[in-house]
């Protein structure tokens, strides 16, 4: 039962054309409605009062023969319907309990495709804390919109190309070795990338070095290109492993070097335009229109930049899935660049620039300033996931000492926690990474919402052969239990709406709200123990919350234990 559209198609008004179920919402003070339609827009065609007008409204519904409507009343400009509470309880707990696993679940998309170009690691560094925000963010997303019908691509658009290459082969030609760099992975790999760093402030011939070894690897030289390769296969191994922790996966690896060969066509395009200039020996696209400083694509060395490539990739993109919209998961520090090249691709004509859309997030700085993988300065991820999964686990032996699988709900507590803590905020916010926020397994945390989870599973076990066919709805209707069933009802709009503002935290704060409110609901009645058909409607309600916890954190990519 929708609601929202059942109310809107009561409402008639002459001489207005209205879309009503988009205007109307929750009224602030519940005593007043369940829902509510303000009438100050109509205002100015009508010219009458908004009160009037929803006093027009009020008395030409007729609700002593609805099923779903038992008042409407006009308040200051608005129309309050209050709506029947068992009904409404038994709708949307029925629709819950039906469709489980496919609650919030929906056919939207209709196939389209959504490429989401997340994660973006760079290649012989290490998968440090700074990339965990594009990493889940990306990663929810995807889930979101395939859980919405349309067909998520999931794209790790990998750093392998530039000077770094160069700098990492000298590095290791000078202090490295096979064997330690097999055996450390890429622990070694970033010593001798920071080694560099500290030598080549005495020794700034060692930066020569790099570009000549990173111009070996443009040009296919063997040795040059066996290094870089095996590089990068150290690297996706062991990131692999942290991929696979978070039960994060990607449709496709195809990084800056993939689109080598597809940056020149671009660039002749550009220049058969007209858009391409050349200033102080540099190929760019003048954006001074705009109020921006020009799109550089091509250096005054020859050498292609971001932009080049990111602009090759969207066209690529483009070509090979046909895209409904192109998401960019990146740092809001990257904002000028994305709105840059996004105008490149507007000023060449294509229709499709307005559906390329910056996913912008906060930075991640420690406690004691910012992350930089020259100076060492960063926090594996693994480490951080190691960390939080250890307290998980002491703090089950200390309070659940005999609980079986002990490891595998150390496993998802302690990974949902730090995944938690990336999605709980507005993605906009910099976060100032902390062990201590992270790792606290009290107030607003995944930890809570998956233990209320296991509360849920734990009084249905209890009640596995009790019959709830008999349920009668009226049962649940209190302040406790209304507030619950319209949080449950909300769910599906809430996947919704998080995904048209690309916000995941949306559904992170609804789950909050609903894991609150089970556990009011929980202290103020008895679920077990009372007549039958009492029963059976508080158990259902039990189920259908446990539903929309399961459902919202599997979205997050948290896993829920069935018991702690």
């Amino acid at each position: 039962m929708d609601y929202i559209k059942y109310i809107a198609e009561l409402i008639k008004i002459d001489g207005i054309d209205e879309d009503y179920a988009s205007l109307i919402t929750v009224p602030k003070d519940l005593s007043l409605g369940d829902y509510c339609l303000p009438c100050f827009k109509f205002s100015k065609v009508l010219r009458q009062s908004p009160q009037i007008i929803a006093e027009n409204i009020a008395k030409s519904i007729d609700v002593n023969s609805d099923k779903y409507v038992k008042s409407v009343q006009a308040v200051a400009g608005y129309v309050n319907f209050m709506i029947d509470k068992s009904g409404f309880a038994e709708s949307a707990i029925e629709r819950a309990v039906r469709e489980k696993d496919n609650y919030g679940h929906a056919n939207i998309g209709n196939g389209r495709a959504v490429c989401i170009d997340y994660s973006s690691i760079n290649i012989a560094k290490p998968f440090h804390i700074g990339h965990l925000s594009t990493t889940v963010i990306g990663a929810a997303l995807y889930r979101i919109y395939n859980a919405l019908g349309y067909k998520a691509i999931g794209i790790n658009h990998l750093g392998d190309w530039g000077t770094q290459f160069g700098k990492l082969i000298v590095a290791y030609k000078l202090w490295g070795d096979r064997d330690t760099v097999n055996k450390g992975s890429i622990n070694e790999l970033l010593k001798l990338y920071v080694k560099f760093h500290e030598e080549a402030k005495a020794k700034p011939e060692l930066d020569d070095e790099a570009r000549a070894w990173f111009l070996k690897i443009e040009r296919g030289d063997k040795e040059a290109l066996e290094l870089f390769e095996w590089f990068k296969e150290l690297t996706l191994k062991e990131v692999g492993k942290v991929y696979e922790r978070l039960n994060i996966k990607f449709d496709s690896y195809a990084g800056e070097s993939f689109y080598n060969d597809k940056m020149q066509p671009i660039l002749d395009r550009l220049d058969k335009q007209g858009l391409l200039s050349v200033s102080d020996g540099a190929k760019v696209v003048n954006l001074d229109k705009y109020d921006m400083p020009p799109c550089l694509l091509v250096k005054a060395d020859g050498a292609t930049l971001y932009a080049t490539r990111d602009i090759a990739a969207a066209f690529y993109r483009k070509a090979t899935y046909d895209f409904y919209k192109c998401l960019y998961v990146v740092a809001y520090q990257q904002n000028l660049h994305f709105k840059q090249w996004f105008k490149v691709v507007e000023l060449m004509g294509e229709k499709w620039a307005a559906d390329l859309v910056h996913v912008a997030f906060g930075m991640v700085s420690l406690e004691d300033g910012t992350l930089s993988t020259r100076e060492g300065r960063v926090v594996f991820l693994s480490d951080v996931l190691d960390k939080s999964v250890e307290k998980a686990k002491s703090i089950i032996e200390e309070k659940n000492p005999d609980i079986d699988d002990k490891d595998e709900i150390a496993e998802k507590v302690g990974v949902g926690a730090v995944v938690f803590s990336a999605l709980s905020s507005g993605r906009i916010k910099d976060i100032t990474f902390s062990y201590d926020k992270v790792l606290n397994f009290d107030g607003e945390t995944a930890p809570y919402l998956q233990y209320t989870y296991a509360r849920c599973r734990s009084v249905l076990r209890k009640a596995e052969n009790t019959d709830t066919s008999c349920a009668d709805y009226n049962a649940v209707v209190s302040d406790e239990g209304n507030e619950l069933v319209k949080l449950i009802e909300k769910f599906p709009q809430v996947i919704v709406a998080a995904a048209e503002k690309y916000e995941p935290s949306m559904i992170t704060h609804h789950l909050i709200d609903v894991a609150q409110s089970l556990n009011k609901y929980y202290f103020n009645n008895r679920i077990l123990g009372e007549a039958s058909e009492v029963t059976a409607a508080r158990l259902k309600l039990i189920e259908a919350t446990s539903i929309v916890l399961r459902n919202g954190l599997t979205l997050l990519g948290i896993g829920c234990p069935e018991h702690m």
